[in-house]
């Protein structure tokens, strides 16, 4: 089974301060359905029309894990307090291997 990883570019963040709070739930809500952050911070560099904004990158065992993972109360709970604080682009990919 391909492992599947989650995808957020970050177009622009209105509200730091409830980033940082929906972080501080979406983390471990993330951890326990069996996501690894690979990567996440401001983007290193931005080529084509991408923005140099906050990029976060999470493995998953598989797209179902990483589905049941978004659609659970953990996360849900999670995304109540991100309320619009940012527009982002999320993607939940199926890896190739």
């Amino acid at each position: 089974m391909a492992k599947a990883y989650w995808v957020s570019a970050y177009r622009s963040i209105s509200n730091p301060d409830a980033v940082a709070e929906y972080a501080k739930l979406a983390g471990p809500a993330i951890i326990a359905a069996g996501g690894k952050f690979l990567a996440r911070g401001n983007a290193a560099a931005a080529y084509e029309s991408g923005v140099k904004e906050r990029i976060v990158v999470i493995e998953f065992p598989s797209v179902e894990a990483a589905k049941a993972c978004h659609d659970g109360a953990g996360y849900q709970a999670a995304l109540k307090v991100f309320n619009n604080a940012g527009v982002r682009d999320f993607r939940i990919v199926e890896g190739v291997e």
